[in-house]
């Protein structure tokens, strides 16, 4: 593991200074300086087990011999940005990888989930003004979703603390009851442009929606001309145990918005659109500097590949199944444990404690979690993690919650 001579914590705190970084995060005390398969390297020298994944963005681990040759490749062409007034061959082969696995026709390329959310707003609207006009334009969203935390991308976030001090928020975005009735009731065909939905809810409480109301709610979208967009920037790209999220209900939306794993931590964003929505998109409606560049483009090839791989994703499923069996005991035996809930690589574990002490207990015993919301623990390995690596690490959790 690469370790460094002087962390920079230690050095800081010796100067008597604080953080120079803005404090938009509460930081566990924990210096991060070296990685390897599913263990990260404190400057403490302790090795900690990762069941965070970078909050989902790590799924190939640490260190991974693919990443590291795709990022050395890469830099040796000597272009790390041309902009999108040309075109790149990186790019151009991952959108078709991209349209070749799913029901999309075009991909837009950015930096993160929450752009990727802005820009399928947008695209909605582009296409539900050239059907309906400018009368429908509503975007919904449902309870429990969390979409990012730009000015639209937080009006569909189901956060109130994270909504209230940036009030007034973006115009004609609302959230709706997960239920087809109240969806029913307000999905109007002349004002409403697109419904988005995470597929299994992560903030939310990784919470999986059921089959029943995604295909409800399909029926509904299509009957009256709105589009469906499915979040899946957080359990998209294999974390369910298939590549994409909605191949689990056999729903196909409209359109898919990625991030999180798609470039093995560079940054990028992607939204899939359909045909319908694809060619209601003119030059100039959109843009972005940085997006889908050679660099990070060919980084998220080797990622992509990796992703798709057949045998991976079955690793998924069946060592999902398995943790399902495992986490599910814990209800039964752990007085602390409420309910489990989840889908492959992905679990929530309702305790009856806050979340944060949970959190902060695994972090002494050397392994990394999150939280999803009060009373929520939030479990999202590597995708990469072996049977004895996951045992390993429930391990640790049982104890912490005993």
């Amino acid at each position: 593991m690469t370790t460094l001579s002087l962390p920079v914590l230690e050095e800081t705190a010796a100067a008597g200074q604080r953080s120079a970084i803005l404090g938009t995060y509460k930081r566990a005390p924990l210096e991060i300086v070296g990685g390897r398969g599913v263990e990260l390297l404190g400057a403490d020298g302790r090795a900690y087990l990762d069941f965070s994944s970078g909050i989902g963005v790590n799924a190939l681990g640490y260190g991974d011999a693919g990443i590291r040759q795709a990022i050395a490749n890469a830099a040796d062409t000597g272009v790390l940005h041309s902009s999108n007034l040309y075109s790149t061959a990186p790019g151009e082969v991952l959108a078709q990888r991209l349209v070749d696995s799913s029901f999309a026709s075009s991909v837009f390329f950015c930096n993160s989930g929450a752009e990727a959310n802005e820009g399928a707003f947008k695209f909605a609207r582009r296409w539900a003004r050239t059907i309906g006009g400018p009368r429908k334009h509503e975007i919904v969203a449902l309870r429990g979703g969390f979409h990012g935390r730009l000015f639209a991308s937080l009006a569909a976030t189901d956060r109130p603390g994270y909504r209230a001090p940036f009030r007034p928020l973006a115009p004609g975005i609302s959230i709706c009851e997960r239920n087809l009735g109240d969806l029913g009731h307000l999905l109007d065909r002349d004002t409403v442009a697109a419904v988005i939905v995470e597929p299994v809810q992560g903030e939310g409480g990784v919470r999986v929606l059921d089959e029943a109301l995604l295909q409800g709610l399909r029926t509904l979208t299509r009957e009256r001309e709105i589009a469906l967009i499915f979040d899946e920037v957080q359990c998209g790209l294999g974390r369910t145990g298939t590549l994409f999220a909605y191949e689990q209900s056999g729903v196909v939306p409209d359109m898919v918005t990625l991030a999180k794993p798609l470039a093995g931590g560079l940054p990028m964003g992607a939204v899939l659109l359909s045909e319908e929505i694809a060619r209601t998109i003119q030059p100039g409606d959109h843009a972005t500097t940085f997006g889908g560049g050679p660099f990070v483009a060919a980084v998220a090839l080797h990622v992509f590949d990796r992703l798709s791989d057949v045998a991976l994703l079955r690793s998924v499923t069946e060592n999902g199944k398995w943790m399902e069996s495992q986490l599910t005991s814990l209800v039964a035996s752990t007085p602390r444990v409420r309910a489990v809930r989840g889908v492959g690589y992905m679990w929530g574990i309702d305790v009856v404690e806050p979340a944060a002490g949970a959190v902060a207990r695994a972090l002494e015993a050397g392994l990394l979690i999150l939280s999803a919301g009060d009373y929520t623990l939030r479990l999202l390995p590597p995708l990469v993690a072996s049977r004895d690596e996951l045992r390993a690490g429930l391990s640790i959790l049982e104890g912490v919650l005993s």
